[in-house]
């Protein structure tokens, strides 16, 4: 399955309109002061009038208690709390990774699968094509590539072996 997954920060209807029920919409807000449940619970009913499903970054927590498909843990959350919750079978927990590291630690949160960044986006987590495989190759958890995805270099995802990608502007 070519799953794809999309980050916003905001919610535009028109670029959700676009995607298929193929792409998971992950909404990202760092900022507790501002995270508005009423926004989250807006863009996750028209997420579900479209048939996508709908995630929620770093707050696993209030992912659950919103009913929503999922929740995403970036990089810098090493926590392990959402363990102890409980919630319903098919809530997914994903989780984001640079290293080595970084990919035990989302081992550790029991994510089901992990995003490695960055494979295209030349930045301070700029892994390559080769790093990106040696690292891919050093979990047995699924793998989706993240990072600096274009309509030109989404085809070399054929050569890593990966069928699964995340983005921001791939999908605008």
């Amino acid at each position: 399955m070519n799953r794809k997954y999309y980050f916003i920060d905001q919610f535009e209807t028109k670029n959700i309109d676009k995607q298929d029920q193929q792409t998971i919409i992950i909404y990202r807000n760092y900022s507790p002061k501002s995270l508005d449940e009423k926004l989250i619970l807006k863009i996750k009913n028209y997420c579900k009038k479209k048939g996508i499903k709908f995630y929620l970054s770093n707050y696993v927590k209030l992912a659950i208690k919103l009913d929503l498909d999922g929740a995403y843990i970036p990089s810098f959350n090493k926590d392990t709390n959402h363990l102890a919750y409980s919630y319903k079978k098919n809530f997914n927990i994903i989780g984001s990774a640079h290293n080595l590291n970084e990919i035990k630690i989302k081992e550790k949160q029991k994510v089901s699968k992990i995003f490695l960044s960055s494979l295209f986006k030349k930045n301070k987590n700029f892994l390559g094509i080769n790093k990106f495989k040696l690292l891919a190759n050093l979990t047995k958890k699924k793998i989706v590539v993240l990072g600096g995805l274009s309509k030109k270099n989404v085809k070399k995802l054929k050569i890593l072996n990966q069928t699964e990608f995340a983005g921001i502007s791939f999908f605008e």
